[in-house]
């Protein structure tokens, strides 16, 4: 079925800006009619579009600062050299942006028609045209459904509801943007993260081969590349390359200036987890060293950034072993430790999602066995160690596993995933501190996003929020990135107008919906929705200077460098501290171990000095008896001595009555 729809914001970039600046009276060259632009335009607004439009059509400012003594020509460098590096597409928009405020009604006299063109749409059988609601002042646009990838993609209708003077634009569409350069090969289970407003995919699954290469997405020009990363030898001694060997299944961590890859399968399973890390700042690979009990080797797991710690929960072996443990690795020791919990932890499972809430709370929602799909909802308290299934609020999401998830503040993102039987189409959001779901899209057909295995990450759009999805299968690989706002509603100043197609012409000072539709080579039809100023710091005004401009975001830029080299600094103190901790740990340790050293030579020499101590007894011991034997014998001499002494007394005394006798003695002859 055909649906007629009108495009009423005009032809699409660039040709928009070339009518806007053909009508503004820049013909291109670069002598253009300033006279008529000058009295057209205010000093500063002529100032401004001369500059954007030199921006949009030669670059940056590269031409020498012109004289002092010609004040026009210094002013119009002046402006065109203030702004930067500002690419060329944003100038186009801001320069249509600013001559829509001066004169909103350029395009019906530069066209000099009234009527807007109108574009026939193919659209599904199932789609329709929403009324007009009148009554309830409730406009809503067409639904577009454009091929993608030989399905269907569907971007949700976005409403504008009239609440008085002002209006609520309701932003809840997917929509494939315009990147250019080669983009990585379609896949998933691969690992992505973002660093700096640049996404990263790594390794993955492609028709069963595992991948390792790295592709990177600037999400400010939306342009890919591939990154070619190079390897660090395993050490000094040994020059040989670290095998860097492709994995799928993998989860990619960004941690200060590098990515670290955990877990995942290889061609070639491992008994343990494997780590590697990609150093951002030198483009190579290397060994993550960790210490301590690692897990089991697995893959579909979820890891979790907690602090300076990640936290690792269930997944699936090379066997097919599904686990539900849960273990986590220190970053600043690299050490392993198994989580002993308590509490009914969630059945063992794969390819889940996980979430951490206020730096303490582990959730975990879906993922699948070998057999089943589950949408249970399981928290692990980090503090009391316990396991916990708390109550939901709100329709609570289909079984699904493959899904991927992101948090922005207080809510949790889910997107894709399936059931064994189908894809999920619902793009789902639980705020973590009310437990309430809600659905915030939906899509229809065989979509990237109702994929098992895709990644999800948030990017940043003019300093909008952006959910930003890559790869995925679901009957085939994809590459095709999708992203959405994850803004639910912001306000308009405009007064709401009095029909559909003044709706889509709706302009104001503090935000410009514009819509685009693009017509590829096979006639497809994408409906792009790009918010180009940012609300809360930029509000280009007809009255406002060029210098004011240029001097709020020098001031803004300003703010940014010093709390980033503030950032900076304290990083660096507190690895300075760190590194003198390591050092008085290391000093502590080897004075440790020189105490331990000379304790155990006081030891062994209070040993050999009770060893002679015990000799000494044992000879006192002797000598104590010798002296007793002694002391026994000089008795016994002293008897003898006595006993002779007696006898010859004895003898004496008989020779003396022998005399008296007459008998003399024996030897009186000697006499």
């Amino acid at each position: 079925m055909a649906t007629m729809a009108r495009a009423n914001s005009g032809p699409a970039y660039p040709e928009r800006f070339y009518a806007a600046a053909s009508y503004a009276g820049f013909d291109g060259s670069p002598n253009s009619n300033t006279k008529d632009i000058a009295s057209r335009f205010s000093n500063d607004v002529a100032l401004i579009l001369y500059a954007l439009y030199q921006q949009a059509t030669v670059g940056p400012c590269t031409v020498p600062k012109p004289s002092s003594w010609s004040p026009v020509e210094h002013s119009k460098w002046k402006s065109w050299q203030q702004l930067g590096n500002m690419v060329s597409i944003e100038a186009m928009r801001l320069f249509v942006k600013i001559l829509e405020e001066e004169e909103p009604g350029w395009y019906s006299r530069a066209s000099n028609s009234v009527s807007e063109p109108v574009i026939d749409v193919q659209m599904n059988h199932n789609s329709n045209v929403e009324p007009i609601i009148e009554n309830r002042n409730s406009f809503a646009e067409t639904k577009i459904i454009s091929a993608e990838n030989g399905g269907l993609m569907e971007t949700q209708d976005k409403d504008v509801v009239s609440e008085g003077l002002g209006s609520i634009v309701v932003y809840d569409k997917w929509i494939s943007p315009p990147v250019i350069g080669q983009r990585p090969k379609a896949r998933y289970q691969h690992g992505a993260a973002v660093v700096q407003d640049k996404m990263y995919i790594y390794g993955g699954n492609h028709n069963g081969r595992y991948l390792n290469d790295l592709h990177v997405l600037d999400l400010r020009s939306w342009t890919w590349s591939k990154v070619e990363a190079k390897v660090v030898p395993k050490s000094v001694e040994s020059p040989s390359l670290v095998n860097i060997a492709p994995c799928a299944g993998h989860s990619l961590i960004p941690w200060e200036n590098k990515l670290l890859s955990i877990a995942g399968h290889t061609k070639v399973p491992s008994e343990t987890i494997q780590g590697k890390a990609f150093d951002l700042q030198t483009g190579t690979w290397s060994v993550l060293n960790t210490y301590g009990k690692a897990p089991v080797s697995r893959a579909g797991q979820s890891v979790t950034l907690v602090g300076t710690t990640l936290v690792i929960f269930g997944g699936q072996d090379a066997k097919r072993t599904l686990f539900n443990d849960l273990h986590i690795l220190n970053l600043e020791t690299m050490t392993w430790n198994e989580i002993d919990a308590v509490g009914a932890p969630p059945s063992p499972r794969a390819d889940h999602a996980a979430a951490i809430h206020a730096e303490r709370y582990l959730l975990v929602f879906g993922g699948g066995s070998h057999a089943t799909c589950f949408n249970d909802l399981h928290v692990f308290d980090l503090q009391a160690m316990e396991w916990s299934r708390p109550t939901q609020q709100g329709e609570i999401p289909t079984p699904r596993a493959g899904h991927a998830s992101v948090t922005v503040g207080e809510n949790w993102f889910i997107v894709g995933g399936g059931d064994n039987k189908s894809g999920a189409l619902e793009t789902v959001v639980l705020n973590m501190s009310t437990l309430a779901w809600s659905v915030v899209a939906s899509v229809e057909g065989l979509v990237p996003l109702a994929s098992e295995g895709l990644s999800l990450i948030v990017g940043s759009f003019n300093g909008e929020d952006m959910l930003i999805s890559f790869g995925g299968y679901n009957g085939h690989y994809n590459n095709e990135p999708s992203h959405k706002s994850t803004l639910q509603s912001k306000m308009m100043e405009a007064r709401v107008p009095d029909s559909v197609s003044a709706i889509h012409n709706v302009t104001n000072p503090t935000r410009d919906l514009e819509s685009e539709f693009e017509v590829g080579h096979e006639g497809k039809i994408q409906e792009i929705v790009m918010d180009n100023i940012d609300t809360g710091h930029q509000k280009f005004k007809g009255e406002e200077t060029t210098e004011r401009i240029i001097a709020t975001l020098k001031v803004e830029k300003e703010e940014l460098e010093s709390s980033l080299n503030k950032e900076k600094l304290q990083s660096l103190q507190l690895k300075q501290e760190l590194a003198e901790a390591k050092a008085q740990n290391s000093d502590l340790h080897k004075e440790l171990q020189t105490i331990r050293s000379q304790l155990a030579a006081e030891q062994s020499r209070c040993f050999k000095l009770e060893v002679d101590v015990a000799e000494q007894r044992q000879k006192l011991q002797t000598m104590e008896t010798l002296q007793k034997e002694l002391e026994l014998l000089q008795r016994q001499k002293a008897a003898s001595e006595q006993a002779a002494l007696n006898a010859k007394q004895r003898q004496g005394s008989g020779g003396v009555w022998g005399w008296l006798a007459g008998s003399p003695p024996q030897n009186a002859d000697n006499i």
